[in-house]
């Protein structure tokens, strides 16, 4: 009989920019115990996830993870990062891009997520994750043009 996995050791993350990148690569990899050793520990944390309803609290977020999980990570990366941050709250709202293999080839789903992090005594953690499908006119902005030549 195997042993269960200890939990993961809290990641303490210094910004919610390194919280942000823990939790990309955390489901990158598929490692749910990373993953949420960066949550908050608040029964009230929120996740919503692409076509999904509202999952409240550690244990059902843990659960819907290791559910969307159970066969490895999900090929991610995220863009067009728009931030807002006080004190000891930061939003972020982002597109996701998710490799997919379909007959055709590979392809790629761009979802629209918002991740909300709280300042705790053990660093920044997420208190929400909410994603879904992005629509054909939710393209990045271009880059602008820049305002000196040189």
């Amino acid at each position: 009989m195997a042993r269960p996995k200890p939990p993961a050791a809290p990641t303490i993350a210094l910004t919610p920019e390194d919280a942000e990148t823990a939790f990309y690569e955390a489901m990158a990899s598929g490692d749910v115990g990373r993953m949420m050793s960066l949550w908050a520990d608040e029964e009230d944390v929120l996740c919503v996830h692409p076509g999904g309803g509202r999952v409240v609290g550690n244990a059902a977020v843990r659960a819907s993870y290791e559910t969307i999980l159970a066969d490895g990570g999900i090929p991610v990366s995220y863009e067009a990062v728009h931030r807002l941050q006080r004190a000891d709250v930061a939003v972020h709202h982002l597109v996701e891009r998710i490799a997919v293999d379909t007959a055709q080839g590979r392809s790629e789903l761009r979802m629209l997520a918002t991740n909300v992090y709280l300042k705790t005594p053990l660093g920044w953690r997420i208190v929400a994750h909410h994603a879904t499908a992005a629509g054909p006119d939710d393209r990045p902005p271009p880059e602008p043009a820049p305002t000196t030549l040189h």
